[in-house]
């Protein structure tokens, strides 16, 4: 790793830790990030960069050295969660309190922000020895997926050759860095199955055809089939969180409708399960007298997460080594997936776990909290990689 980039980092620390502070006490649902898309543009425009605006809250800052050599794009996300944050994590309490009803940073995009702003500043003090240009991405509403539509399409304009992206993480010991090769990311189907019946009363079922009985039988079939259809030695997870059908004790509702994800690490798993879903859902409801209807959701919505070999290795590469470590595969899903679908890149994981400071609490949960200790390593991670790209 380059020496002055790890004193660059290290000199902001506090700058880092203070824009993550801002950010989390004013958190912003998806496409709604004005104020952090503001703060963000505010920093680029204050290094002299060139700020483009792709659609209503997505931001590319532009680093160029108007030198030739490759083009480096470096993503961060900025939208926060609707969860009432709890004000103490797993030990304490908080050092910083969301100060909006009902929304927070339960995941951790306010340190991807402000961990690239970081980057961003460190990267423009070396402006000098860089070539090519960097790109620093700041997406709006990665959790439902609306950013990355119209920002791919303004980023194959630019003529992206390689991309990296990190992602904090809570069951990875605070410090820890870990960026390996392959799947590390699920992909996912959505599920948004709705059964159509027949109302009526609850005292005469015989008379209706009800949903809800369907919905119930449909799921269990489902997972009877993962088990029996799907290749053992692969992963298949079904996350099925909502049945919603009726709202009465007495009455047999018209609709039932069904609502999840299905994980996965290989692509022909993903379209396997979705094949098996539609099928089982539409045999169920012949048999019980239903109709099915599939909201636009229901689809292989995001791939997995595929780390590109070279650049994962350029990312190891541009930190120091005693920060490396090991980490299995995260069953969540990531955007960050498109951009791997388009340009060989990498995403890393840095680990926030911190039993002392109470830091560790699963991802989109009211207690959710980061080690800010370690969040300069991050801003080192994503000038490291840049740094090793443009050779």
């Amino acid at each position: 790793m380059d020496k002055r980039l790890l004193e660059l980092a290290k000199a902001r620390e506090d700058a880092v830790i203070a824009w993550r502070r801002q950010l989390h006490r004013f958190p912003e649902l998806g496409g709604q990030e004005h104020r952090t898309a503001a703060m963000v543009e505010d920093h680029a425009k204050a290094l002299g960069l060139e700020v483009l605006q792709i659609g209503e809250t997505n931001r590319i800052a532009v680093l160029d050295t108007h030198k030739p050599g490759r083009t480096v794009l470096l993503r961060a996300d900025m939208d926060a969660l609707p969860v009432q944050e709890n004000p103490q994590n797993l030990r304490r309490e908080r050092t910083v309190v969301s100060e909006h009803e009902g929304v927070c940073h339960a995941c951790g995009h306010d340190a991807h922000t402000a961990m690239l702003l970081g980057a961003m500043s460190m990267l423009r003090e070396m402006w000098e020895e860089l070539t090519g240009r960097v790109l620093f991405c700041f997406e709006s509403d990665e959790e439902s997926g609306s950013g990355w539509p119209v920002l791919i399409p303004a980023l194959e304009k630019l003529g992206v050759d390689r991309c990296f992206a990190l992602h904090v993480l809570s069951s990875l010991e605070s410090g820890v860095v870990n960026i390996a090769d392959g799947p590390r990311m699920s992909g996912m189907v959505a599920v948004d199955v709705t059964f159509v019946g027949r109302g009526g009363h609850g005292s005469r079922p015989d008379l209706s055809v009800n949903p809800v009985f369907t919905a119930a039988a449909a799921l269990n079939q489902l997972a009877v089939a993962a088990a029996n259809q799907v290749d053992a030695n692969e992963t298949l997870t079904l996350g099925i969180t909502t049945i919603d059908g009726g709202r009465a004790f007495n009455v047999i509702p018209d609709r039932a409708r069904v609502l999840g994800s299905l994980r996965y690490f290989k692509p022909e798993v993903g379209e396997k399960a979705l094949e098996m879903l539609k099928s089982v859902c539409d045999h169920t409801a012949a048999i019980h007298g239903c109709t099915v209807e599939y909201g636009p959701m229901t689809r292989v919505y995001l791939a997995p997460t595929v780390n590109d070999p070279v650049c994962a290795a350029l990312a190891r590469r541009g930190i120091p080594e005693e920060w490396l470590g090991e980490s299995g595969r995260w069953y969540a899903s990531e955007t960050f997936s498109k951009y791997l679908e388009k340009w060989p890149g990498a995403l890393g994981f840095l680990g926030i776990r911190n039993e002392e400071l109470g830091t560790g609490a699963e991802h989109h949960n009211e207690r959710f909290d980061v080690d800010e200790s370690i969040l300069w390593r991050g801003a080192a991670c994503y000038a490291g990689f840049a740094l090793e790209a443009m050779k």
